[in-house]
């Protein structure tokens, strides 16, 4: 290929998978950037059309970068496509070579430092969580440039460190031994959703075996074009679960999730460990897709409650996991789900796109937020941390007061027969 374009030889975006894409416009009404401002080369097809000018020797641009980045990586296209497009193969091969060949400013730099140094690494994370509870009892608002304002509003309310065991035992007769992914955000910032999931797991006879040295899967700087450190990342997880005797490994994180069941794919140039990638992908399940899967043991006590279900992007579009939440909703006793309109279109979280794109990811924020109000529900209820994150913010934004909780927390209610643990 020419040295001259956009790509080097290290995986560009295939142009067999660029030839797929038949230019019909179906992932048009489904593109949240599209949708925003009606831009071609802000929709996946124009975005394709560049990549394609990447190989015909077109340098890499700061305007096609720009059009890249502005991508949410949600993969709706993905779903709507019916030529079977694998757009997600292909932004995720342009990023990459966007990190490795285009020279970002300073400022830019800094700002990826800043967010990769910090998120991808739990124990980093907890060091900072004393003086970030201070922060916050404190009241105080700091004037920080957007991005990192956008970083200060996000934070969720921080309770107490509540760490989940190494080994919590089946409750009743062990059905399964499953591992536990702990997450990073979700381990820091949503320890109760942690720990709602091991008592449901439990309370459906499951051994939970959640290794404290685990760190981060990866999908971070997967989805962000870092693959040397994706690998890195994916091949400590594997070994860390590796030798437990698992039957599944269970993920409560949609975005770390679709990454986890994608090893195979991420390690498939590293002598002997695409295939060991590609076995723990095998066991690798979604909550609710697991939850599904083993079938009811706990009893589910009635809540009366009216829920605004939101598909978590890369647990619809990536995973293809749309039944299984609400499946598990409908069998809890007066759970009245109410279907949000739009549902297709991301929220504005994406990993970590509401950090370095703060104005178009309150845009969506906002006109997610405006969805799920108008469906009057009493909850918002999905299963990623991001998009709690983000739709939190956004509909406080608008005054609009609702609860707001992981799906294994609604479960873990009617389980333990206690609706206060939804919230006032």
């Amino acid at each position: 290929m020419p040295s001259e374009g956009a790509w080097d030889e290290r995986h560009p975006p295939p142009t067999e998978l660029l030839d797929d894409c038949v230019h019909c416009g179906f992932c048009l009404p489904t593109c949240p950037t599209y949708v925003l401002w009606g831009e071609e080369m802000d929709s996946p097809r124009g975005r394709i059309y560049l990549m394609a000018e990447g190989h015909d020797g077109e340098p890499l641009s700061e305007p096609m970068v720009t059009h890249f980045d502005r991508c949410l990586g949600c993969m709706a296209c993905v779903t709507a496509c019916p030529s079977g497009v694998q757009y997600d193969r292909l932004i995720e091969a342009t990023r990459a070579q966007v990190e490795r060949r285009f020279p970002r400013s300073a400022r830019e730099r800094a700002l990826r430092s800043l967010v990769f140094k910090t998120f991808p690494y739990p124990r980093r994370l907890h060091a900072l969580r004393p003086f970030l509870r201070a922060y916050q009892k404190s009241g105080l608002r700091l004037p920080l440039p957007a991005k990192l304002t956008a970083m200060q509003r996000l934070l969720p309310p921080l309770g107490p460190a509540s760490p989940v065991a190494e080994l919590t035992p089946a409750r009743g007769p062990r059905r399964a031994r499953v591992g536990m992914l702990l997450g990073c955000v979700q381990r820091e910032f949503f320890a109760d959703v942690n720990a709602a999931t091991v008592r449901v797991l439990t309370a459906e006879g499951c051994d939970v075996v959640a290794p404290s040295v685990q760190g981060c899967c990866g999908a971070l700087s997967l989805h962000m074009g870092r693959e040397d450190e994706a690998v890195r990342f994916a091949k400590r997880l594997i070994a860390t679960f590796e030798p437990l005797g698992l039957d599944v490994i269970v993920v409560n994180a949609a975005g770390c999730g679709s990454a986890m069941k994608d090893y195979g794919w991420l390690l498939r140039d590293e002598a002997g460990w695409a295939s060991r990638g590609a076995a723990f992908s095998a066991k690798v399940r979604d909550v609710s897709e697991w939850l599904v899967e083993l079938g009811p043991g706990a009893t589910r006590h009635a809540l009366d409650v009216s829920v605004a279900y939101h598909d978590a992007c890369h647990l619809a579009h990536a995973q293809r996991i749309t039944s299984a939440p609400r499946e598990l909703l409908r069998a809890i006793p007066g759970v009245e789900i109410r279907e949000i309109e739009e549902a297709a279109i991301c929220c504005g979280s994406a990993g970590v796109y509401n950090l370095l794109q703060p104005q178009a990811a309150g845009e969506l924020g906002a006109r997610k937020a405006a969805n799920v109000a108008a469906t009057g529900a009493d909850v918002l209820v999905t299963a990623n941390p991001g998009c709690l994150m983000q739709i939190r913010t956004a509909l406080a934004d608008r005054g609009i007061p609702m609860r707001l909780a992981h799906i294994v927390e609604v479960l873990d209610a009617s389980i333990r027969r206690d609706p206060t643990l939804l919230g006032p």
